[in-house]
Parts: C-alpha cells; sequence; structure tokens
C-alpha cells in the first residue's frame, strides 16, 4: 500500500518519509530500532543475540516507518495488525494481557497497534506526527473503525510513575463499561506509592488528544517492565481540526 504525503522537510538537511516496509531488509531494520530502544533504553528482556526486536506476530502484522533520508536509516516504527491478520496470527497481542471480550464486536474493524517507538535523536515530535499521520491515512484507506493498543509505562522507579499516572487517568480518561477489558497479571496499582498524580506519558496524552480512550486497569508485563494500558481509539472520535492537520478526510 502506498502512502500519501509520504514526504515532509521538518528541519534543515533533514527530510523524513513515512511509508509501509515493503521488504524483509525494511522490516529488519525496524526491528533493529525497536531493539535499540526497548532493550538498549528500557531494559527489556528480549533475549535476542541478533540485536533485533521481533515475535510471532511481525509475520502477520505491517511495519509503519518513518525513514531519515538523507541518513537512509529508519528513525520511527509502528506496527499494525489488521482484522483478518489477527485471526491468522491466532489473535491480537494484547489478547496475551488483556481478556479483551466486550470488544468482540469491533473486531471486524479492529486494528491494533504496537511496539510504537522513535531513535533518540529524533523525539522532538516530528517523527511521532509522521507516524499518526500514516496510521490515520492507513485507516481510511482501508475504512478501518478502530485503532486498538497496549501503552506503555516503565517501572524502573518501582511503579511510582505508573500508580500515579493510572491515578489520573482512571479520573479523566477511563472509557465506556461496555468496553472494559480486564488484565491477566493485574498491577497492585494500590500497593505502589502513586505520591502525587504523576504525569501521563507524551504518548499516552497524544492518543487521548485523538480522542481514544483506557480500556480498563493496567496490566504488568514483567518481560518489558511496564504496566500496559489498554488504548481504544474509535476513528469517528477524532477532532476535525487533526484531520484537517494532516490532510485526511473529515467523517
Amino acid at each position: 500500500m502506498q502512502l500519501e504525503h509520504t514526504g515532509t522537510e521538518v528541519s534543515p538537511g533533514r527530510s523524513l518519509q513515512v511509508m509501509l516496509a515493503h521488504t524483509s531488509c525494511e522490516i529488519e531494520e525496524a526491528q533493529r530500532l525497536r531493539y535499540r530502544v526497548f532493550a538498549g533504553e528500557m531494559g527489556a528482556d528480549i533475549g535476542n543475540s541478533r540485536g533485533l526486536d521481533a515475535d510471532h506476530f511481525d509475520d502477520f502484522c505491517e511495519h509503519l516507518i518513518v525513514r531519515d533520508l538523507a541518513r537512509a536509516e529508519v528513525v520511527g516504527t509502528y506496527r499494525l495488525l489488521p482484522p483478518r491478520a489477527a485471526r491468522g496470527a491466532g489473535g491480537y497481542y494484547a489478547e496475551r494481557e488483556f481478556d479483551i471480550a466486550r470488544l468482540s464486536n469491533l473486531r471486524t474493524g479492529l486494528v491494533e497497534t504496537g511496539r510504537a517507538c522513535v531513535h533518540e535523536e529524533y523525539r522532538s515530535g516530528a517523527v511521532i506526527s509522521l507516524l499518526w499521520r500514516g496510521l490515520i491515512q492507513y485507516m481510511q484507506a482501508r475504512d478501518y473503525s478502530h485503532l486498538a493498543g497496549c501503552a506503555s509505562i516503565g517501572l524502573a522507579d518501582g511503579g511510582r510513575a505508573a500508580a500515579g499516572a493510572w491515578k489520573r487517568i482512571r479520573q479523566h480518561h477511563l472509557g465506556p463499561s461496555e468496553y472494559r477489558v480486564f488484565p491477566r497479571l493485574r498491577l497492585p496499582v494500590e500497593e505502589l506509592d502513586a505520591g502525587n498524580c504523576a504525569d501521563v506519558p507524551a504518548l499516552i496524552k497524544g492518543y487521548f488528544g485523538f480522542g481514544a480512550f483506557i480500556c480498563g486497569e493496567p496490566a504488568w508485563d514483567p518481560d518489558f517492565n511496564s504496566a500496559d494500558l489498554l488504548v481504544l481509539m474509535p476513528m469517528a472520535g477524532i477532532p476535525h481540526r487533526h484531520l484537517r492537520r494532516f490532510g485526511m478526510r473529515e467523517a
């Protein structure tokens, strides 16, 4: 699938392009960036001696990448698991962490996003903006209705940030009970020192700005040492200002 608006100049001497990966080499570049961020920066227990973050789901996913054309390097990525591919994969990745039975009626139009990461030198906002442009265009081109995915908060501080962020999120961004999901390995937030309500991570705030909400309590992912929240974003709920900003059609 060819995405529009692929070339965008964002700063002097730097040109970024968003696209779907078309070759195994491009997918491997995305997996190498994921390993660099998740294992190298976050300390995730990935256990791959080749320096790749790769799992069973990668073969079924489409991989959205942002490339710095000047450096010929992938600097941002998301992976996308559309409904038919999810059936082939035996379900969505999120089902490993949550009981998502209440989302069953959404499955025919539900795309799961995951493994979002950006190179440490490119976290000023331009790359994530291009990834969002690519996500929205992908969803509109195929007429999918909902995006879902696990959003992570690291536990390196003993869970203080995750507990504090959850305290704030549940007050303002918890979705309707009919979309409630239930963690298979629940994070015991009531036993963690939340202190004052912590700031919500920027990526999760970004979801909320697009009309998304959280579907329930956080799960604990011991391999990634993170608290995971299931985010659900109805395409019909994206504010028109964002669609206009990305040059997308309004519902």
